[in-house]
């Protein structure tokens, strides 16, 4: 173990990288892993996660790995190496674990079977602005027990959420921090009728009114019970309703339905649609191509049913037209 300008950690150090060999069944985004991660960035190095080609990464870590410059390196010197989350293939080139030069397609192992059952993944991604006397969280308690039929069941600032739900005691944290953004997840359990497990990360940042919470929230189904596709728009409405919705944007993807991440290629994900609030476009006339409609203070755009790729064409035409040139 090497460690360099204390607490950060890890097998290998060099100026450029920081590499953790992980030779576990899952691996979480527990308090260890999160120190790494924010002593990385504050160094300047990048968090390399190295593990054989059956580990599992949780949610939050996957989430937290896709935003950063932090690739997950899946494999071995003999057998060769490639990042889990998109195949492509790597190499040590001695101060970090970069992509192959020239490489074009992906690394053999990223194109094997998955070795657990595969089910559908909901994704919600959300952002709602609170005033400064608000309890934050109630948008996502809100969608949580319309999918779950209950509230989430904790919530932490790593892996495991150690904490009982409770909203209060996330906007005292968030108070605590002194204007700095605040990051935390959130874990729900699943149900007999629906998704077999839900679990969100949400990034809670100060505003001049206020605070902004983004989140990202997961629920994994089994092919036996599909996500509720065509409850959405109620949903929305409900969310919209009570609070004040910027965006909100849905789509399925192919993944295990106990949340975790094989380093397998199992299928790209599609759109279903886009909510948009008054702040960002949503009085603005719909493209002719794609109607869309008022849910009380936002408009629902319908891109697809989740499964095909042609949604994405009507996502990016919808966006040139939320977000003009210029």
């Amino acid at each position: 173990m090497v460690r360099v300008n204390a607490p950060l950690a890890a097998d290998v150090i060099t100026p450029k990288s920081a590499v953790l060999v992980q030779d576990r069944p899952v691996v979480a985004f527990g308090p260890w892993l999160a120190t790494a991660l924010r002593d990385c960035n504050q160094s300047g190095h990048a968090l390399q996660i190295v593990t054989p080609p059956a580990t599992r990464l949780s949610l939050p870590l996957r989430l937290v790995l896709a935003g950063e410059k932090n690739p997950w390196v899946v494999g071995s010197s003999e057998a060769g190496y490639y990042d889990g989350l998109s195949g492509a293939p790597l190499h040590w080139d001695g101060e970090a674990f970069s992509l192959v030069p020239g490489a074009r397609d992906y690394a053999p192992g990223y194109l094997t079977p998955p070795a657990g059952p595969i089910g559908i993944h909901l994704t919600l991604t959300f952002r709602v602005r609170y005033e400064r006397q608000d309890l934050l969280g109630g948008a996502i308690e809100g969608i949580h027990g319309s999918l779950a039929g209950r509230p989430p069941l904790g919530w932490g600032t790593a892996e495991p959420a150690t904490n009982l739900w409770a909203p209060a005691d996330i906007t005292a944290l968030c108070n605590q921090r002194q204007g700095n953004p605040t990051w935390v997840m959130v874990t729900g359990g699943g149900s007999e009728t629906g998704p077999e497990a839900l679990i969100g990360t949400v990034l809670y940042t100060p505003t001049s009114d206020g605070m902004e919470e983004s989140v990202t929230l997961v629920a994994g189904y089994t092919e036996a019970t599909p996500p509720p596709i065509a409850s959405l728009p109620a949903l929305i409405g409900e969310v919209a309703a009570e609070y004040r919705l910027l965006s909100l944007s849905a789509q399925l993807s192919p993944g295990r339905p106990d949340l975790t991440t094989e380093p397998r290629w199992l299928g790209s994900p599609a759109p279903i649609g886009l909510a948009v609030g008054r702040e960002l476009g949503g009085g603005a006339p719909t493209p002719p191509d794609i109607p869309g409609y008022r849910i009380g203070d936002v408009w629902w755009y319908p891109l697809g049913d989740g499964r095909s790729a042609a949604g994405w064409q009507r996502y990016e035409q919808l966006m040139r037209h939320l977000r003009p040139p210029g």
